[in-house]
């Protein structure tokens, strides 16, 4: 006879489990690879490289400068990506805004964009003044900019860290969430 067949019914057991879960793990599609394989595969409908856009108002009026490395549009998800983007708010009779990062993402025809990888927004008329985070999500729409990440603002009267902003960039207030703490020099008299 056999010598599986002499082996107590849960060892048999346990080599047919060891056996299904070894010919499911060879026959999933769900592997790391596989879905790194799919990612790399994916092909977008139009791309630019080295651009500069201009995107208008309702009444004609430039209302954001965008320039980036390279800007690709995927259709399978509709989403767009932006390499090293640099976004110029313009808003005529105020200061105008300066906002990049290493990545910039939109879902479908979207007025956020969600910006990853040294976030730096900075005023263009007071470039010592800056906010740094590395993730910020901005409505273009509303012109408010908000993260829940760390972020540190610094300007010559002095330094501040928090977790966490909303930005309102036309009002030019900004709302600090948590964790606040900062250190001001006051003017000398």
């Amino acid at each position: 006879m056999n010598a599986i067949f002499k082996l107590p019914l849960t060892a048999k057991l346990g080599i047919v489990a060891i056996a299904l879960i070894g010919l499911w793990l060879l026959l999933s599609d769900d592997t790391v690879e596989s879905q790194i394989q799919n990612q790399t595969h994916r092909t977008s409908d139009y791309a630019m490289t080295d651009f500069t856009m201009t995107v208008m108002d309702i009444d004609g009026t430039p209302a954001r400068v965008i320039k980036g490395d390279e800007m690709a549009h995927y259709p399978d998800n509709d989403s767009t990506e932006i390499i090293n983007p640099v976004t110029e708010f313009i808003e005529p009779g105020q200061d105008t805004w300066l906002i990049e990062s290493e990545l910039g993402h939109t879902q479908d025809d979207s007025d956020t964009i969600l910006l990853t990888g040294n976030v730096i927004i900075t005023n263009k008329d007071n470039p010592s003044f800056q906010m740094l985070t590395e993730k910020l999500t901005l409505d273009t729409k509303q012109n408010t900019a908000y993260t829940d990440e760390h972020v540190t603002i610094l300007s010559p009267q002095g330094d501040t860290e928090s977790v966490g902003l909303h930005a309102a960039l036309d009002d030019e207030t900004i709302n600090l969430h948590s964790k606040v703490k900062g250190q001001y020099d006051a003017p000398a008299n």
